[in-house]
């Protein structure tokens, strides 16, 4: 149907011949959907869709979602603009899944480039599948009992610290109180196990003391990111990278400042993590 090409031992692979800016067919949809959870993200180059087109391709893999921070596309208040320059510097640089501050976080993230710096403004994506398999039996028996704490305002601090950041969030925040998950849930596709926390949402574990708590997810949060864990995009204009956030975390690696660099994304809602 189409060419994959894999990126990285752990995650990742290039889709070529197809045209998302077309109708896609449900045999299409399907085969894009075993690729998402075989690969974890899903690549495409050479792909000038239009917002419409965006929304139409994040709705085949369900209903979509919105957040409550950013600013958002005329007409199309599901796709977010992802916008760092040099008068307004992106603030997002930690590993994390997006907005798991959510009682229902996303299932998948469609992002589109739209404008890349001339060199840097890669992404990095780790897979939590084969973090959690990587852990030895005792570690994953312990963790696979334990709950922790998802909080908005945490992953927000540095926009909440600015001047007016806590009166233009407060709706934000007042909507989206911190939310428990377990720190290893169960795929709900592939059934396979993942970890399920993240430095940028994640608080503190449930039930453990507090350097305890602190502990575990330091170590949680530098094993993660291991690099054998890890694969690297290379953004050119009109790329599209599709990611199952429930298996995966990600990083922008801001290495561009001052330059301009624009993305749009949208993300496909998801079920209570289990």
């Amino acid at each position: 149907m189409f060419d994959v090409t894999p990126m990285a031992g752990a995650l990742g692979a290039e889709i070529t011949g197809i045209d998302l800016a077309q109708d896609l067919q449900p045999e299409q949809v399907g085969a894009l959907r075993t690729l998402l959870n075989d690969h974890e993200v899903i690549f495409f180059r050479d792909q000038d869709i239009s917002p419409a087109r965006q929304h139409a391709l994040a709705s085949c893999f369900g209903p979509l979602q919105t957040h409550p921070a950013y600013a958002t596309i005329e007409g199309f208040p599901e796709i977010t603009i992802l916008e760092s320059t040099a008068e307004k510097p992106t603030k997002i640089e930690a590993w994390h899944s997006d907005m798991t501050f959510r009682q229902h976080p996303p299932m998948a993230t469609v992002l589109k480039s739209v404008i890349i710096p001339p060199r840097g403004g890669d992404t990095l994506w780790a897979s939590m599948t084969a973090a959690y398999n990587a852990l030895s039996a005792p570690m994953q028996r312990l963790l696979e009992g334990l709950v922790a704490v998802h909080d908005f305002s945490w992953g927000f601090k540095e926009s909440l610290a600015e001047p007016g950041g806590r009166e233009r969030l407060a709706e934000a925040v007042a909507a989206n109180p911190p939310v428990r998950h377990p720190v290893i849930r169960t795929h709900p596709e592939t059934g396979k196990k993942v970890i399920f926390v993240n430095s940028l949402f994640t608080t503190h574990i449930e039930g453990l003391k507090p350097n305890e708590s602190r502990a575990l997810l330091d170590f949680l949060f530098r094993h993660v990111v291991t690099d054998e864990f890890t694969c690297r995009f290379h953004w050119r204009p009109h790329s599209i990278a599709i990611w199952d956030n429930r298996s995966t975390q990600h990083k922008p690696v801001n290495d561009y400042f001052p330059a301009h660099r624009r993305m749009e994304r949208i993300t496909v809602d998801g079920d209570l993590p289990y």
